[in-house]
């Protein structure tokens, strides 16, 4: 796909998925469109060269791939992975608060985002919502992307708060509500309510959700020459995208490909549709039993696989450079960056970094490395957690980003095509 166009994707594509559910639910659209056929874990699988799969793991979580020509035990599995979710505000259950007849919403901070950067500015809600059914492991289920500016966290003025310049603690139980309606103080907004009206069922056979603020306000290319992406969720929807994108234009036949995106990576990835789970042990399983491979056959095919641990990367700040390594500084639109670090937050070592840089040289991508300044603790990513799951080799490479896990991210659209191209290629070797 064109450089341009594929920016362009990639921003329609986060403003279509204010949450993990709609982010699956977006890929679904793209893989169906493509002519990939759905698979069910309830379901037995019946798969053939040739073919174009993809499964959901509870409606977060997202695996799809592409069957090779070239036996999977000599060929191993060609996997590009990243997760779905992005830090931000769930909604609490009860949540309904009503001080002095102003109405807020109970919420609970999700993952690490950058508190400042929520506060005034159009807000709503997306995720999923579960109805009462006849079958109690069952119920109905609803996705809902509530398409309306509902919600502010209103900031408190300077003059009640005069050293708000130099630095305040937020509390986040206190300061990041979210005001709503203004009513009588004796009356409570009710969030059921808007959800029973919204979807067009009874109030009281709404049983639960699982739902998520996120801001209205659209992303947008920028900068004197329209390089910069500006929208929220880039860390980590763009990875999604650039892997997903390189898997349905794949032309090549020969390998297995898988596209993963699981979720919960911001809160440590333990839940069954994250890396700290069977899911991508059990689904390749699945896919070498569906493809006749023996027990033998199948440890011969993750022993020949490689995977792309892809999560967003660290851009040099041009107002904070000492905050960064003084021999590595990655920056944004000067291409993917290889993630290193001594204590193996990164899985990348000598072998995978050097599998990279020769596709990256032999196309003609441009390449860059991140570590960490020594006197500073990074953080980590699915890379070292999958690989406690299963034993295949592997890299954590990504774009770099600024103002990384702020309600809005700034990223280079250089590198995201550039990424696009990377994967691309690692697909096909």
């Amino acid at each position: 796909m064109e450089k341009l166009k594929l920016a362009k994707h990639l921003i329609n594509f986060i403003d279509e998925s204010p949450s993990n559910y709609f982010a699956c639910i977006n890929t679904k659209n793209i893989l169906n469109d493509k002519g990939f056929i759905e698979l069910f874990e309830t379901e037995e699988w019946k798969l053939k060269k040739g073919g174009k799969y993809f499964v959901t793991i509870n409606d977060s979580g997202i695996i799809a791939f592409t069957i090779g020509s070239e036996k999977i035990s000599k060929s191993g599995y060609k996997i590009a992975a990243s997760h779905t979710d992005s830090p931000g505000f769930l909604i609490k259950p009860s949540p309904e608060i009503n001080r002095k007849g102003f109405n807020i919403l109970n919420t609970e901070v999700y993952g690490g985002p950058i508190l400042s950067t929520w506060f005034d500015r159009s807000l709503s809600f997306s995720g999923r919502v579960f109805v009462e059914s006849d079958n109690a492991l069952k119920p109905k289920k609803y996705f809902i992307k509530y398409d309306k500016d509902l919600f502010i966290i209103p900031s408190l003025c300077i003059h009640q708060n005069r050293g708000v310049n130099d630095g305040m603690a937020i509390n986040a139980q206190k300061d990041t509500l979210p005001l709503v309606t203004i009513t009588d103080e004796n009356e409570k907004f009710s969030l059921k309510k808007l959800l029973a009206k919204q979807l067009k069922v009874k109030e009281d056979k709404i049983l639960s959700y699982d739902l998520n603020l996120y801001s209205r306000e659209k992303g947008c290319l920028l900068g004197a020459k329209g390089e910069f992406i500006s929208v929220g969720r880039l860390d980590n929807l763009a990875a999604l995208h650039a892997g997903l994108m390189s898997l349905v234009d794949n032309k090549d036949k020969r390998n297995t490909c898988v596209v993963v995106g699981y979720d919960n990576e911001e809160i440590g990835s333990n839940s069954i549709q994250g890396a700290d789970s069977p899911t991508l042990k059990n689904i390749l399983e699945r896919i070498s039993n569906a493809m006749k491979l023996s027990f033998e056959e199948h440890q011969q095919a993750l022993a020949n696989s490689f995977v792309i641990s892809n999560d967003a990367a660290h851009s040099i700040h041009p107002n904070y450079l000492e905050k960064s390594d003084p021999t590595n500084e990655p920056k944004i639109n000067a291409g993917p960056v290889i993630k290193m670090a001594a204590n193996k937050s990164y899985i990348t070592d000598g072998y995978s970094k050097s599998v990279i840089e020769k596709i990256a040289k032999d196309f003609k991508i441009p390449i860059q490395t991140f570590v960490n300044r020594s006197d500073v603790r990074g953080g980590s990513t699915i890379g070292p957690i999958q690989q406690s799951q299963i034993r295949i080799l592997g890299i954590d490479i990504g774009s770099p980003l600024l103002s990384m896990h702020s309600v809005r991210e700034l990223g280079g659209v250089d590198d995201h095509y550039n990424l696009y191209r990377l994967i691309s290629e690692f697909f096909k070797i």
